[in-house]
This record gives C-alpha cells, structure tokens and sequence, in this order.
C-alpha cells in the first residue's frame, strides 16, 4: 500500500534530532512521496536541502496568509525565480486567507490575489489555507477562475469546512485535502465534507508536525507515518477500504502536483 502525505512542515525545528528515524517510519508506513509546503520564502533553501537529501520530497514555495504583512514589493518576484529554479518545486504555497487569528483582510487579499498570479504565470497548482474565511476565498478563486481557467488549480488544504462550503471547492475544480482533524469524535462537520468529496478530488496530509491523529494525538508532534491513520478514518467514514483509498488519493496527488512513483 502506497501513500501520500500532501503537505508537512518538515524543516521546523522538532524533527531537528531524529529526522532520519522519522523517514524510516514513514517508509515503513508506506508514504512513498511528501509534498513539503511552505511559510515564507525565506524557508526555501531549508527545504530544498530536504528535497535533495530525501528524493521523496517535492516540495511548494509561498507566503502565509498570516504572514502576509512580512509581503514586500520584491516578494513576488521571489517566489516567481525560487518556483523556476528547482524541478522539485510543484506548487505555489501555502496561500489564502485566515481571519480566525489576524483581522489584516486587505493585506490578506493582496497577497493571495499575488501568488494566484505567479502559480497562473507558471502554470502551478496552489495550496490553500483557509480558516474562517470560505465565501472570501470563494469568491476570490470563482473570479480568477473566469479569467485564468484550468490554470488556477490546486488544493484545499488541512480541510475543515461544511459540506455546502466542501462543494464551492469542489465546483471550482479543486481538490480536498483531510489532515488528522477529519480522525477527532468532535469533528462531526469535517467528516460529513470527507463523506461527500468525490473519489477523483480526495487527499490526505498530515500537516505536521502539527494536528496528530487519533490516536496518536496526545503526542507533542505529528510526522508523516501517521496519515495512514488519515487514510483509515476516511476509509471507515465513506465505507470503502483502506487500500482503495491509498490508491485513489496516491492517484489524486500524483495527477495535482505531477508526481511520479518508481
């Protein structure tokens, strides 16, 4: 079996001491390629290094929302040359908007609405944060959408919103990602979207080293061995099983970022 952990935050600090033994267990678990996203550029060589001591990593380049006053003029022009100068690079992010911690919502616009254009220019799909916020990004996405097309794809990511809102996303042609959250008694609501998404636009990520899953989620950090607890919670939810699920979100992951496995 086969998986795909879609986003993580590999190059924080916690994996610092024992990164190689967190790789064997995520080889162990199966996790045969990682999407690495992105805070702030300035994280770039970090995570490129990862990439080239670890050839399972591909990886994004991108600003926060809840960065997005660090945005300076010269920013998109960054993330534009970083993007063209690694092959590794698949996405552009993470990006959106996050009105749960930070009230800046025009800064936030602006810098979306800037790295929408550099993932269009360069024909990328985009990770996308979103938390509080889904009839703002909606309507951002449905207006480039009309100008841009196909070429404003991408993902919606560490997904915790309703049904109604899962299905504005997935009109828009966007794929949805569930982290450990969609594993928590409580989240009644993430499991009904996770219920709902179409075989063809499912994903799974850990988002670590945050969110753990039940019923690792007691532990101070998450890794990317424990998605599989991802892939079995979306399995028992939508009455399928666990392989069919690996397959089908490897598929997925494989098409979004233009992955291959060996």
């Amino acid at each position: 079996m086969q998986l795909i952990d879609t986003h993580v935050h590999l190059n924080f600090d916690l994996f610092q001491p024992d990164l190689a033994a967190v790789r064997s267990r995520w080889q162990q678990a199966g996790v045969v390629r990682l999407v690495h996203s992105c805070v702030h550029p300035e994280e770039f060589a970090s995570i490129q290094a990862l990439a080239q001591e670890f050839p399972e990593i591909s990886f994004a380049v991108g600003l926060h929302p809840l960065d997005a006053h660090k945005w300076q003029d010269q920013t998109a022009e960054k993330i534009k040359t970083l993007a063209s100068a690694d092959p590794q690079v698949v996405a552009i992010g993470e990006m959106g908007l996050d009105f749960y911690k930070a009230n800046n919502q025009e800064q936030q616009y602006k810098v979306f609405e800037a790295q929408l254009a550099i993932a269009a220019e360069l024909n990328l799909p985009v990770i996308i944060h979103c938390r509080d916020a889904a009839p703002q990004v909606r309507e951002i996405l449905q207006k480039w959408r009309e100008t841009q097309g196909e070429k404003v794809r991408g993902v919606m990511h560490c997904w915790g919103g309703t049904p109604e809102e899962t299905q504005w996303f997935l009109y828009l042609g966007f794929y949805i990602s569930f982290s450990g959250t969609v594993t928590f008694k409580s989240a009644k609501t993430i499991q009904a979207s996770a219920a709902m998404v179409s075989s063809d636009r499912l994903l799974i990520e850990t988002d670590c080293p945050f969110l753990a899953p039940t019923p690792k989620r007691g532990e101070k950090r998450n890794e990317p061995a424990y998605v599989g607890y991802v892939a079995e919670q979306i399995a028992k939810i939508r009455g399928e099983t666990v392989e069919a699920i690996a397959h089908q979100t490897t598929a997925n992951a494989c098409r979004l970022f233009g992955l291959s496995i060996t």
